[in-house]
């Protein structure tokens, strides 16, 4: 075999050899999302002390206030641009910045305080947060100064706390309301007209059950409201970590335990399926046992009911999925 057959033989093994190295290599598979947001929230916690559940519920909130926040996008936090930049600057240099007293930092490190970029505005704003101080109080005094709104407040809070509870923010489990191993019923209810108490529209669905039937969280949040109610009856609300108020009505009772500030999660039992409301505390029986279940959106300003039936249908069957 001459010396060219040779050196193209060679040649062409290191090809082979070293080619899936560069063209056919498998690719890496993309960090999930949620894994991104947890290393920035980490890096800034390491960076400002401030612990990563706080940064972490901050922008969560944030995440579900903004309409145009795009599918991919980690970091959704918006700092007005006066306070980045300072009044009458629009520059990004640190220096020009201080001399402003804006409040925007770097930290990305490279050189800039852009306002659209992740880490800078993570490490903006924990550095705000960073100067009230660093436990539970001083978080809350930090997050009336900036959003000026007790529910806003009350709601990152309470985020932090599931967050926390749950060493995590990849929490997107479902259950259905009500135990899908008892019998039960239910269509299209929101929006119907209601007379009881004055015209109205109906903010719910309604989950026809027997007497009984357990009435689980359908989310991870914290129990915001207990108690009686003239249209309700005995009822609870709880705030999810994506700003949604979850409304049960109806219920023939409590599940033992269950009070205002608990952290619950999806399947936790709240109580069972009855027919109390439309009257004084104890009403019971003006209408066939069921569970209304209502759910309002908040964007920072105010609060909306909108339909839960498609999400119903949904959890229904990923609770089956999961049996």
């Amino acid at each position: 075999m001459n010396k060219r057959i040779i050196v193209a033989l060679l040649f062409f093994l290191l090809f082979i050899i070293f080619l899936p190295s560069h063209r056919f290599a498998e690719e890496k598979k993309e960090e999930p999302i949620y894994d991104k947001r947890m290393a920035l929230y980490k890096k800034t916690e390491s960076l400002t002390q401030i612990p990563w559940y706080f940064i972490a519920a901050v922008d969560q909130y944030e995440r579900q206030i903004h309409k145009d926040l795009k599918e991919d996008q980690i970091i959704s936090i918006r700092i007005p641009q006066e306070i980045w930049f300072g009044p009458g600057n629009q520059s990004m240099d640190m220096e020009m910045i201080e001399v402003f007293n804006g409040k925007g930092k770097d930290g990305n490190g490279d050189g800039k305080a852009d306002p659209n970029n992740g880490e800078d505005a993570l490490l903006t704003f924990a550095t705000m947060i960073q100067a009230y101080g660093h436990n539970e109080e001083d978080f809350k005094i930090a997050l009336w100064e900036y959003y000026k709104r007790d529910l806003t407040v009350q709601t990152i809070k309470n985020t932090a706390r599931v967050f926390k509870e749950y060493n995590s923010i990849n929490l997107t489990e479902r259950d259905f309301p009500v135990a899908i191993n008892y019998n039960y019923t239910y269509r299209s209810t929101w929006g119907d007209r209601r007379g009881f108490g004055g015209k109205r529209i109906h903010e719910g669905t309604d989950i026809f059950a027997g007497y009984g039937t357990p009435v689980h969280s359908t989310t991870y949040g914290v129990v915001e409201l207990i108690g009686w109610n003239l249209y309700g009856g005995w009822r609870i609300g709880i705030r999810d970590i994506f700003n949604i108020y979850h409304y049960y009505a109806h219920l023939s009772g409590y599940q033992e335990g269950i009070e205002i500030g608990q952290i619950v999660k999806p399947g936790d039992v709240l109580g069972s399926v009855g027919s109390t409301g439309y009257g004084p505390p104890g009403t019971s029986g003006k209408f066939p046992p069921h569970l209304h279940y209502g759910m309002y959106k908040d964007n920072g300003y105010s609060e909306w009911s909108f339909d839960p039936y498609p999400y119903l249908r949904k959890w229904e069957r990923m609770a089956r999925d999961n049996r």
